[in-house]
C-alpha cells in the first residue's frame, strides 16, 4: 500500500490503463467509495450515485458490453487522431506508447478489476449537473491512488448507455456520467505532465502570468508545455 501525503497524490494521480488480473478487496473499495461519497454537490443535495462492477453476472455483461465499445471507440479515435503517423511510427515515443497503453486498455477491458459507474440525477443538464458528480469522480481517482490503485475516467459508455441502463435496472432520469475502471496498476503511478503553470494561471487580467506562478524544481512537462530544448522538468519561464 502506497503512503502519500494529500499535495502528493494530486500531482501524481494520472491516467491508469493497465491493470494487474487481481481484485480489488472490499475494504479497498469501502475506503475509495467511501472518499468519493465525501464530494460537495450543489446545495449538498447528493444527487450522485455509484454502481460498481465486480464479478457478478450482470457485471461481466455489463463489462463486455463496454468492451466491445471501447474498443470501437479506441479504432476511431487512433484513426481520426492520426496515432499511427509523425512521431506514432517511432516507436519510443509518447505517442505511439500512449497507443499502446490503449490497445492493452481496451483488448483487456473485460478482465478491469472493477468498474465504477458514476450516475447523476438529472436536474438541469450540461455543467450544472457535472459539478456534482466529477469532484465525486476525482475523489474516487485520489483516494484509489492512496490505496495503490488507479484509474482513467471515461466516457465511451454513452454508445450503449441505454442498454446499460436496461441491463443493470437504472431509472430512466440518471445519466451515466462517467466510467472509470480501476484495478492495481502494472506500472508506476505519476508525475503527472500537464501544461506549465505560466500558461494555464492568470493574475488581474487574461493571459497575463503572475511571477509567482513558477513549477517546483523537476517538473516534467507535457508534449504542449515548454520546447524539449529547454529542459525537461525545467521550471516555467
Amino acid at each position: 500500500m502506497d503512503s502519500v501525503d494529500l499535495l502528493e497524490g494530486l500531482a501524481t494521480t494520472r491516467a491508469i490503463r493497465r491493470y494487474r488480473p487481481e481484485p480489488i478487496p472490499d475494504d479497498a473499495l469501502a475506503q475509495i467509495l467511501f472518499a468519493a461519497t465525501r464530494a460537495p454537490t450543489g446545495s449538498n443535495r447528493q444527487n450522485f450515485r455509484f454502481l460498481v462492477l465486480t464479478d457478478g453476472p450482470r457485471a461481466r455483461e455489463a463489462k463486455a458490453l463496454l468492451g466491445r465499445t471501447f474498443r470501437a471507440g479506441w479504432e476511431a479515435k487512433r484513426g481520426n487522431d492520426g496515432y499511427t503517423e509523425g512521431s506514432g511510427a517511432d516507436d519510443n515515443s509518447p505517442k505511439a506508447r500512449t497507443a499502446r497503453a490503449m490497445q492493452h486498455f481496451v483488448d483487456h477491458f473485460e478482465q478491469t478489476p472493477a468498474v465504477v459507474l458514476g450516475c447523476i440525477r438529472r436536474r438541469h443538464g450540461g455543467l450544472a449537473d457535472g459539478a456534482s458528480i466529477f469532484p465525486a469522480c476525482q475523489n474516487l481517482l485520489l483516494a484509489a491512488r492512496a490505496l495503490g490503485y488507479g484509474g482513467v475516467m471515461t466516457g465511451w459508455h454513452r454508445e450503449v448507455e441505454g442498454e446499460l441502463k436496461t441491463l443493470l435496472g437504472i431509472p430512466d432520469n440518471i445519466d451515466i456520467a462517467a466510467t472509470i475502471p480501476m484495478g492495481r496498476p502494472m506500472g508506476g503511478h505519476g508525475p503527472v505532465r500537464r501544461r506549465p503553470m505560466s500558461e494555464l494561471v492568470f493574475e488581474d487580467s487574461w493571459d497575463s502570468s503572475p511571477a509567482w506562478a513558477v513549477d517546483p524544481p523537476g517538473t516534467r512537462f507535457a508534449q504542449a508545455g515548454p520546447p524539449r530544448s529547454s529542459g525537461a522538468g525545467a521550471p516555467a519561464a
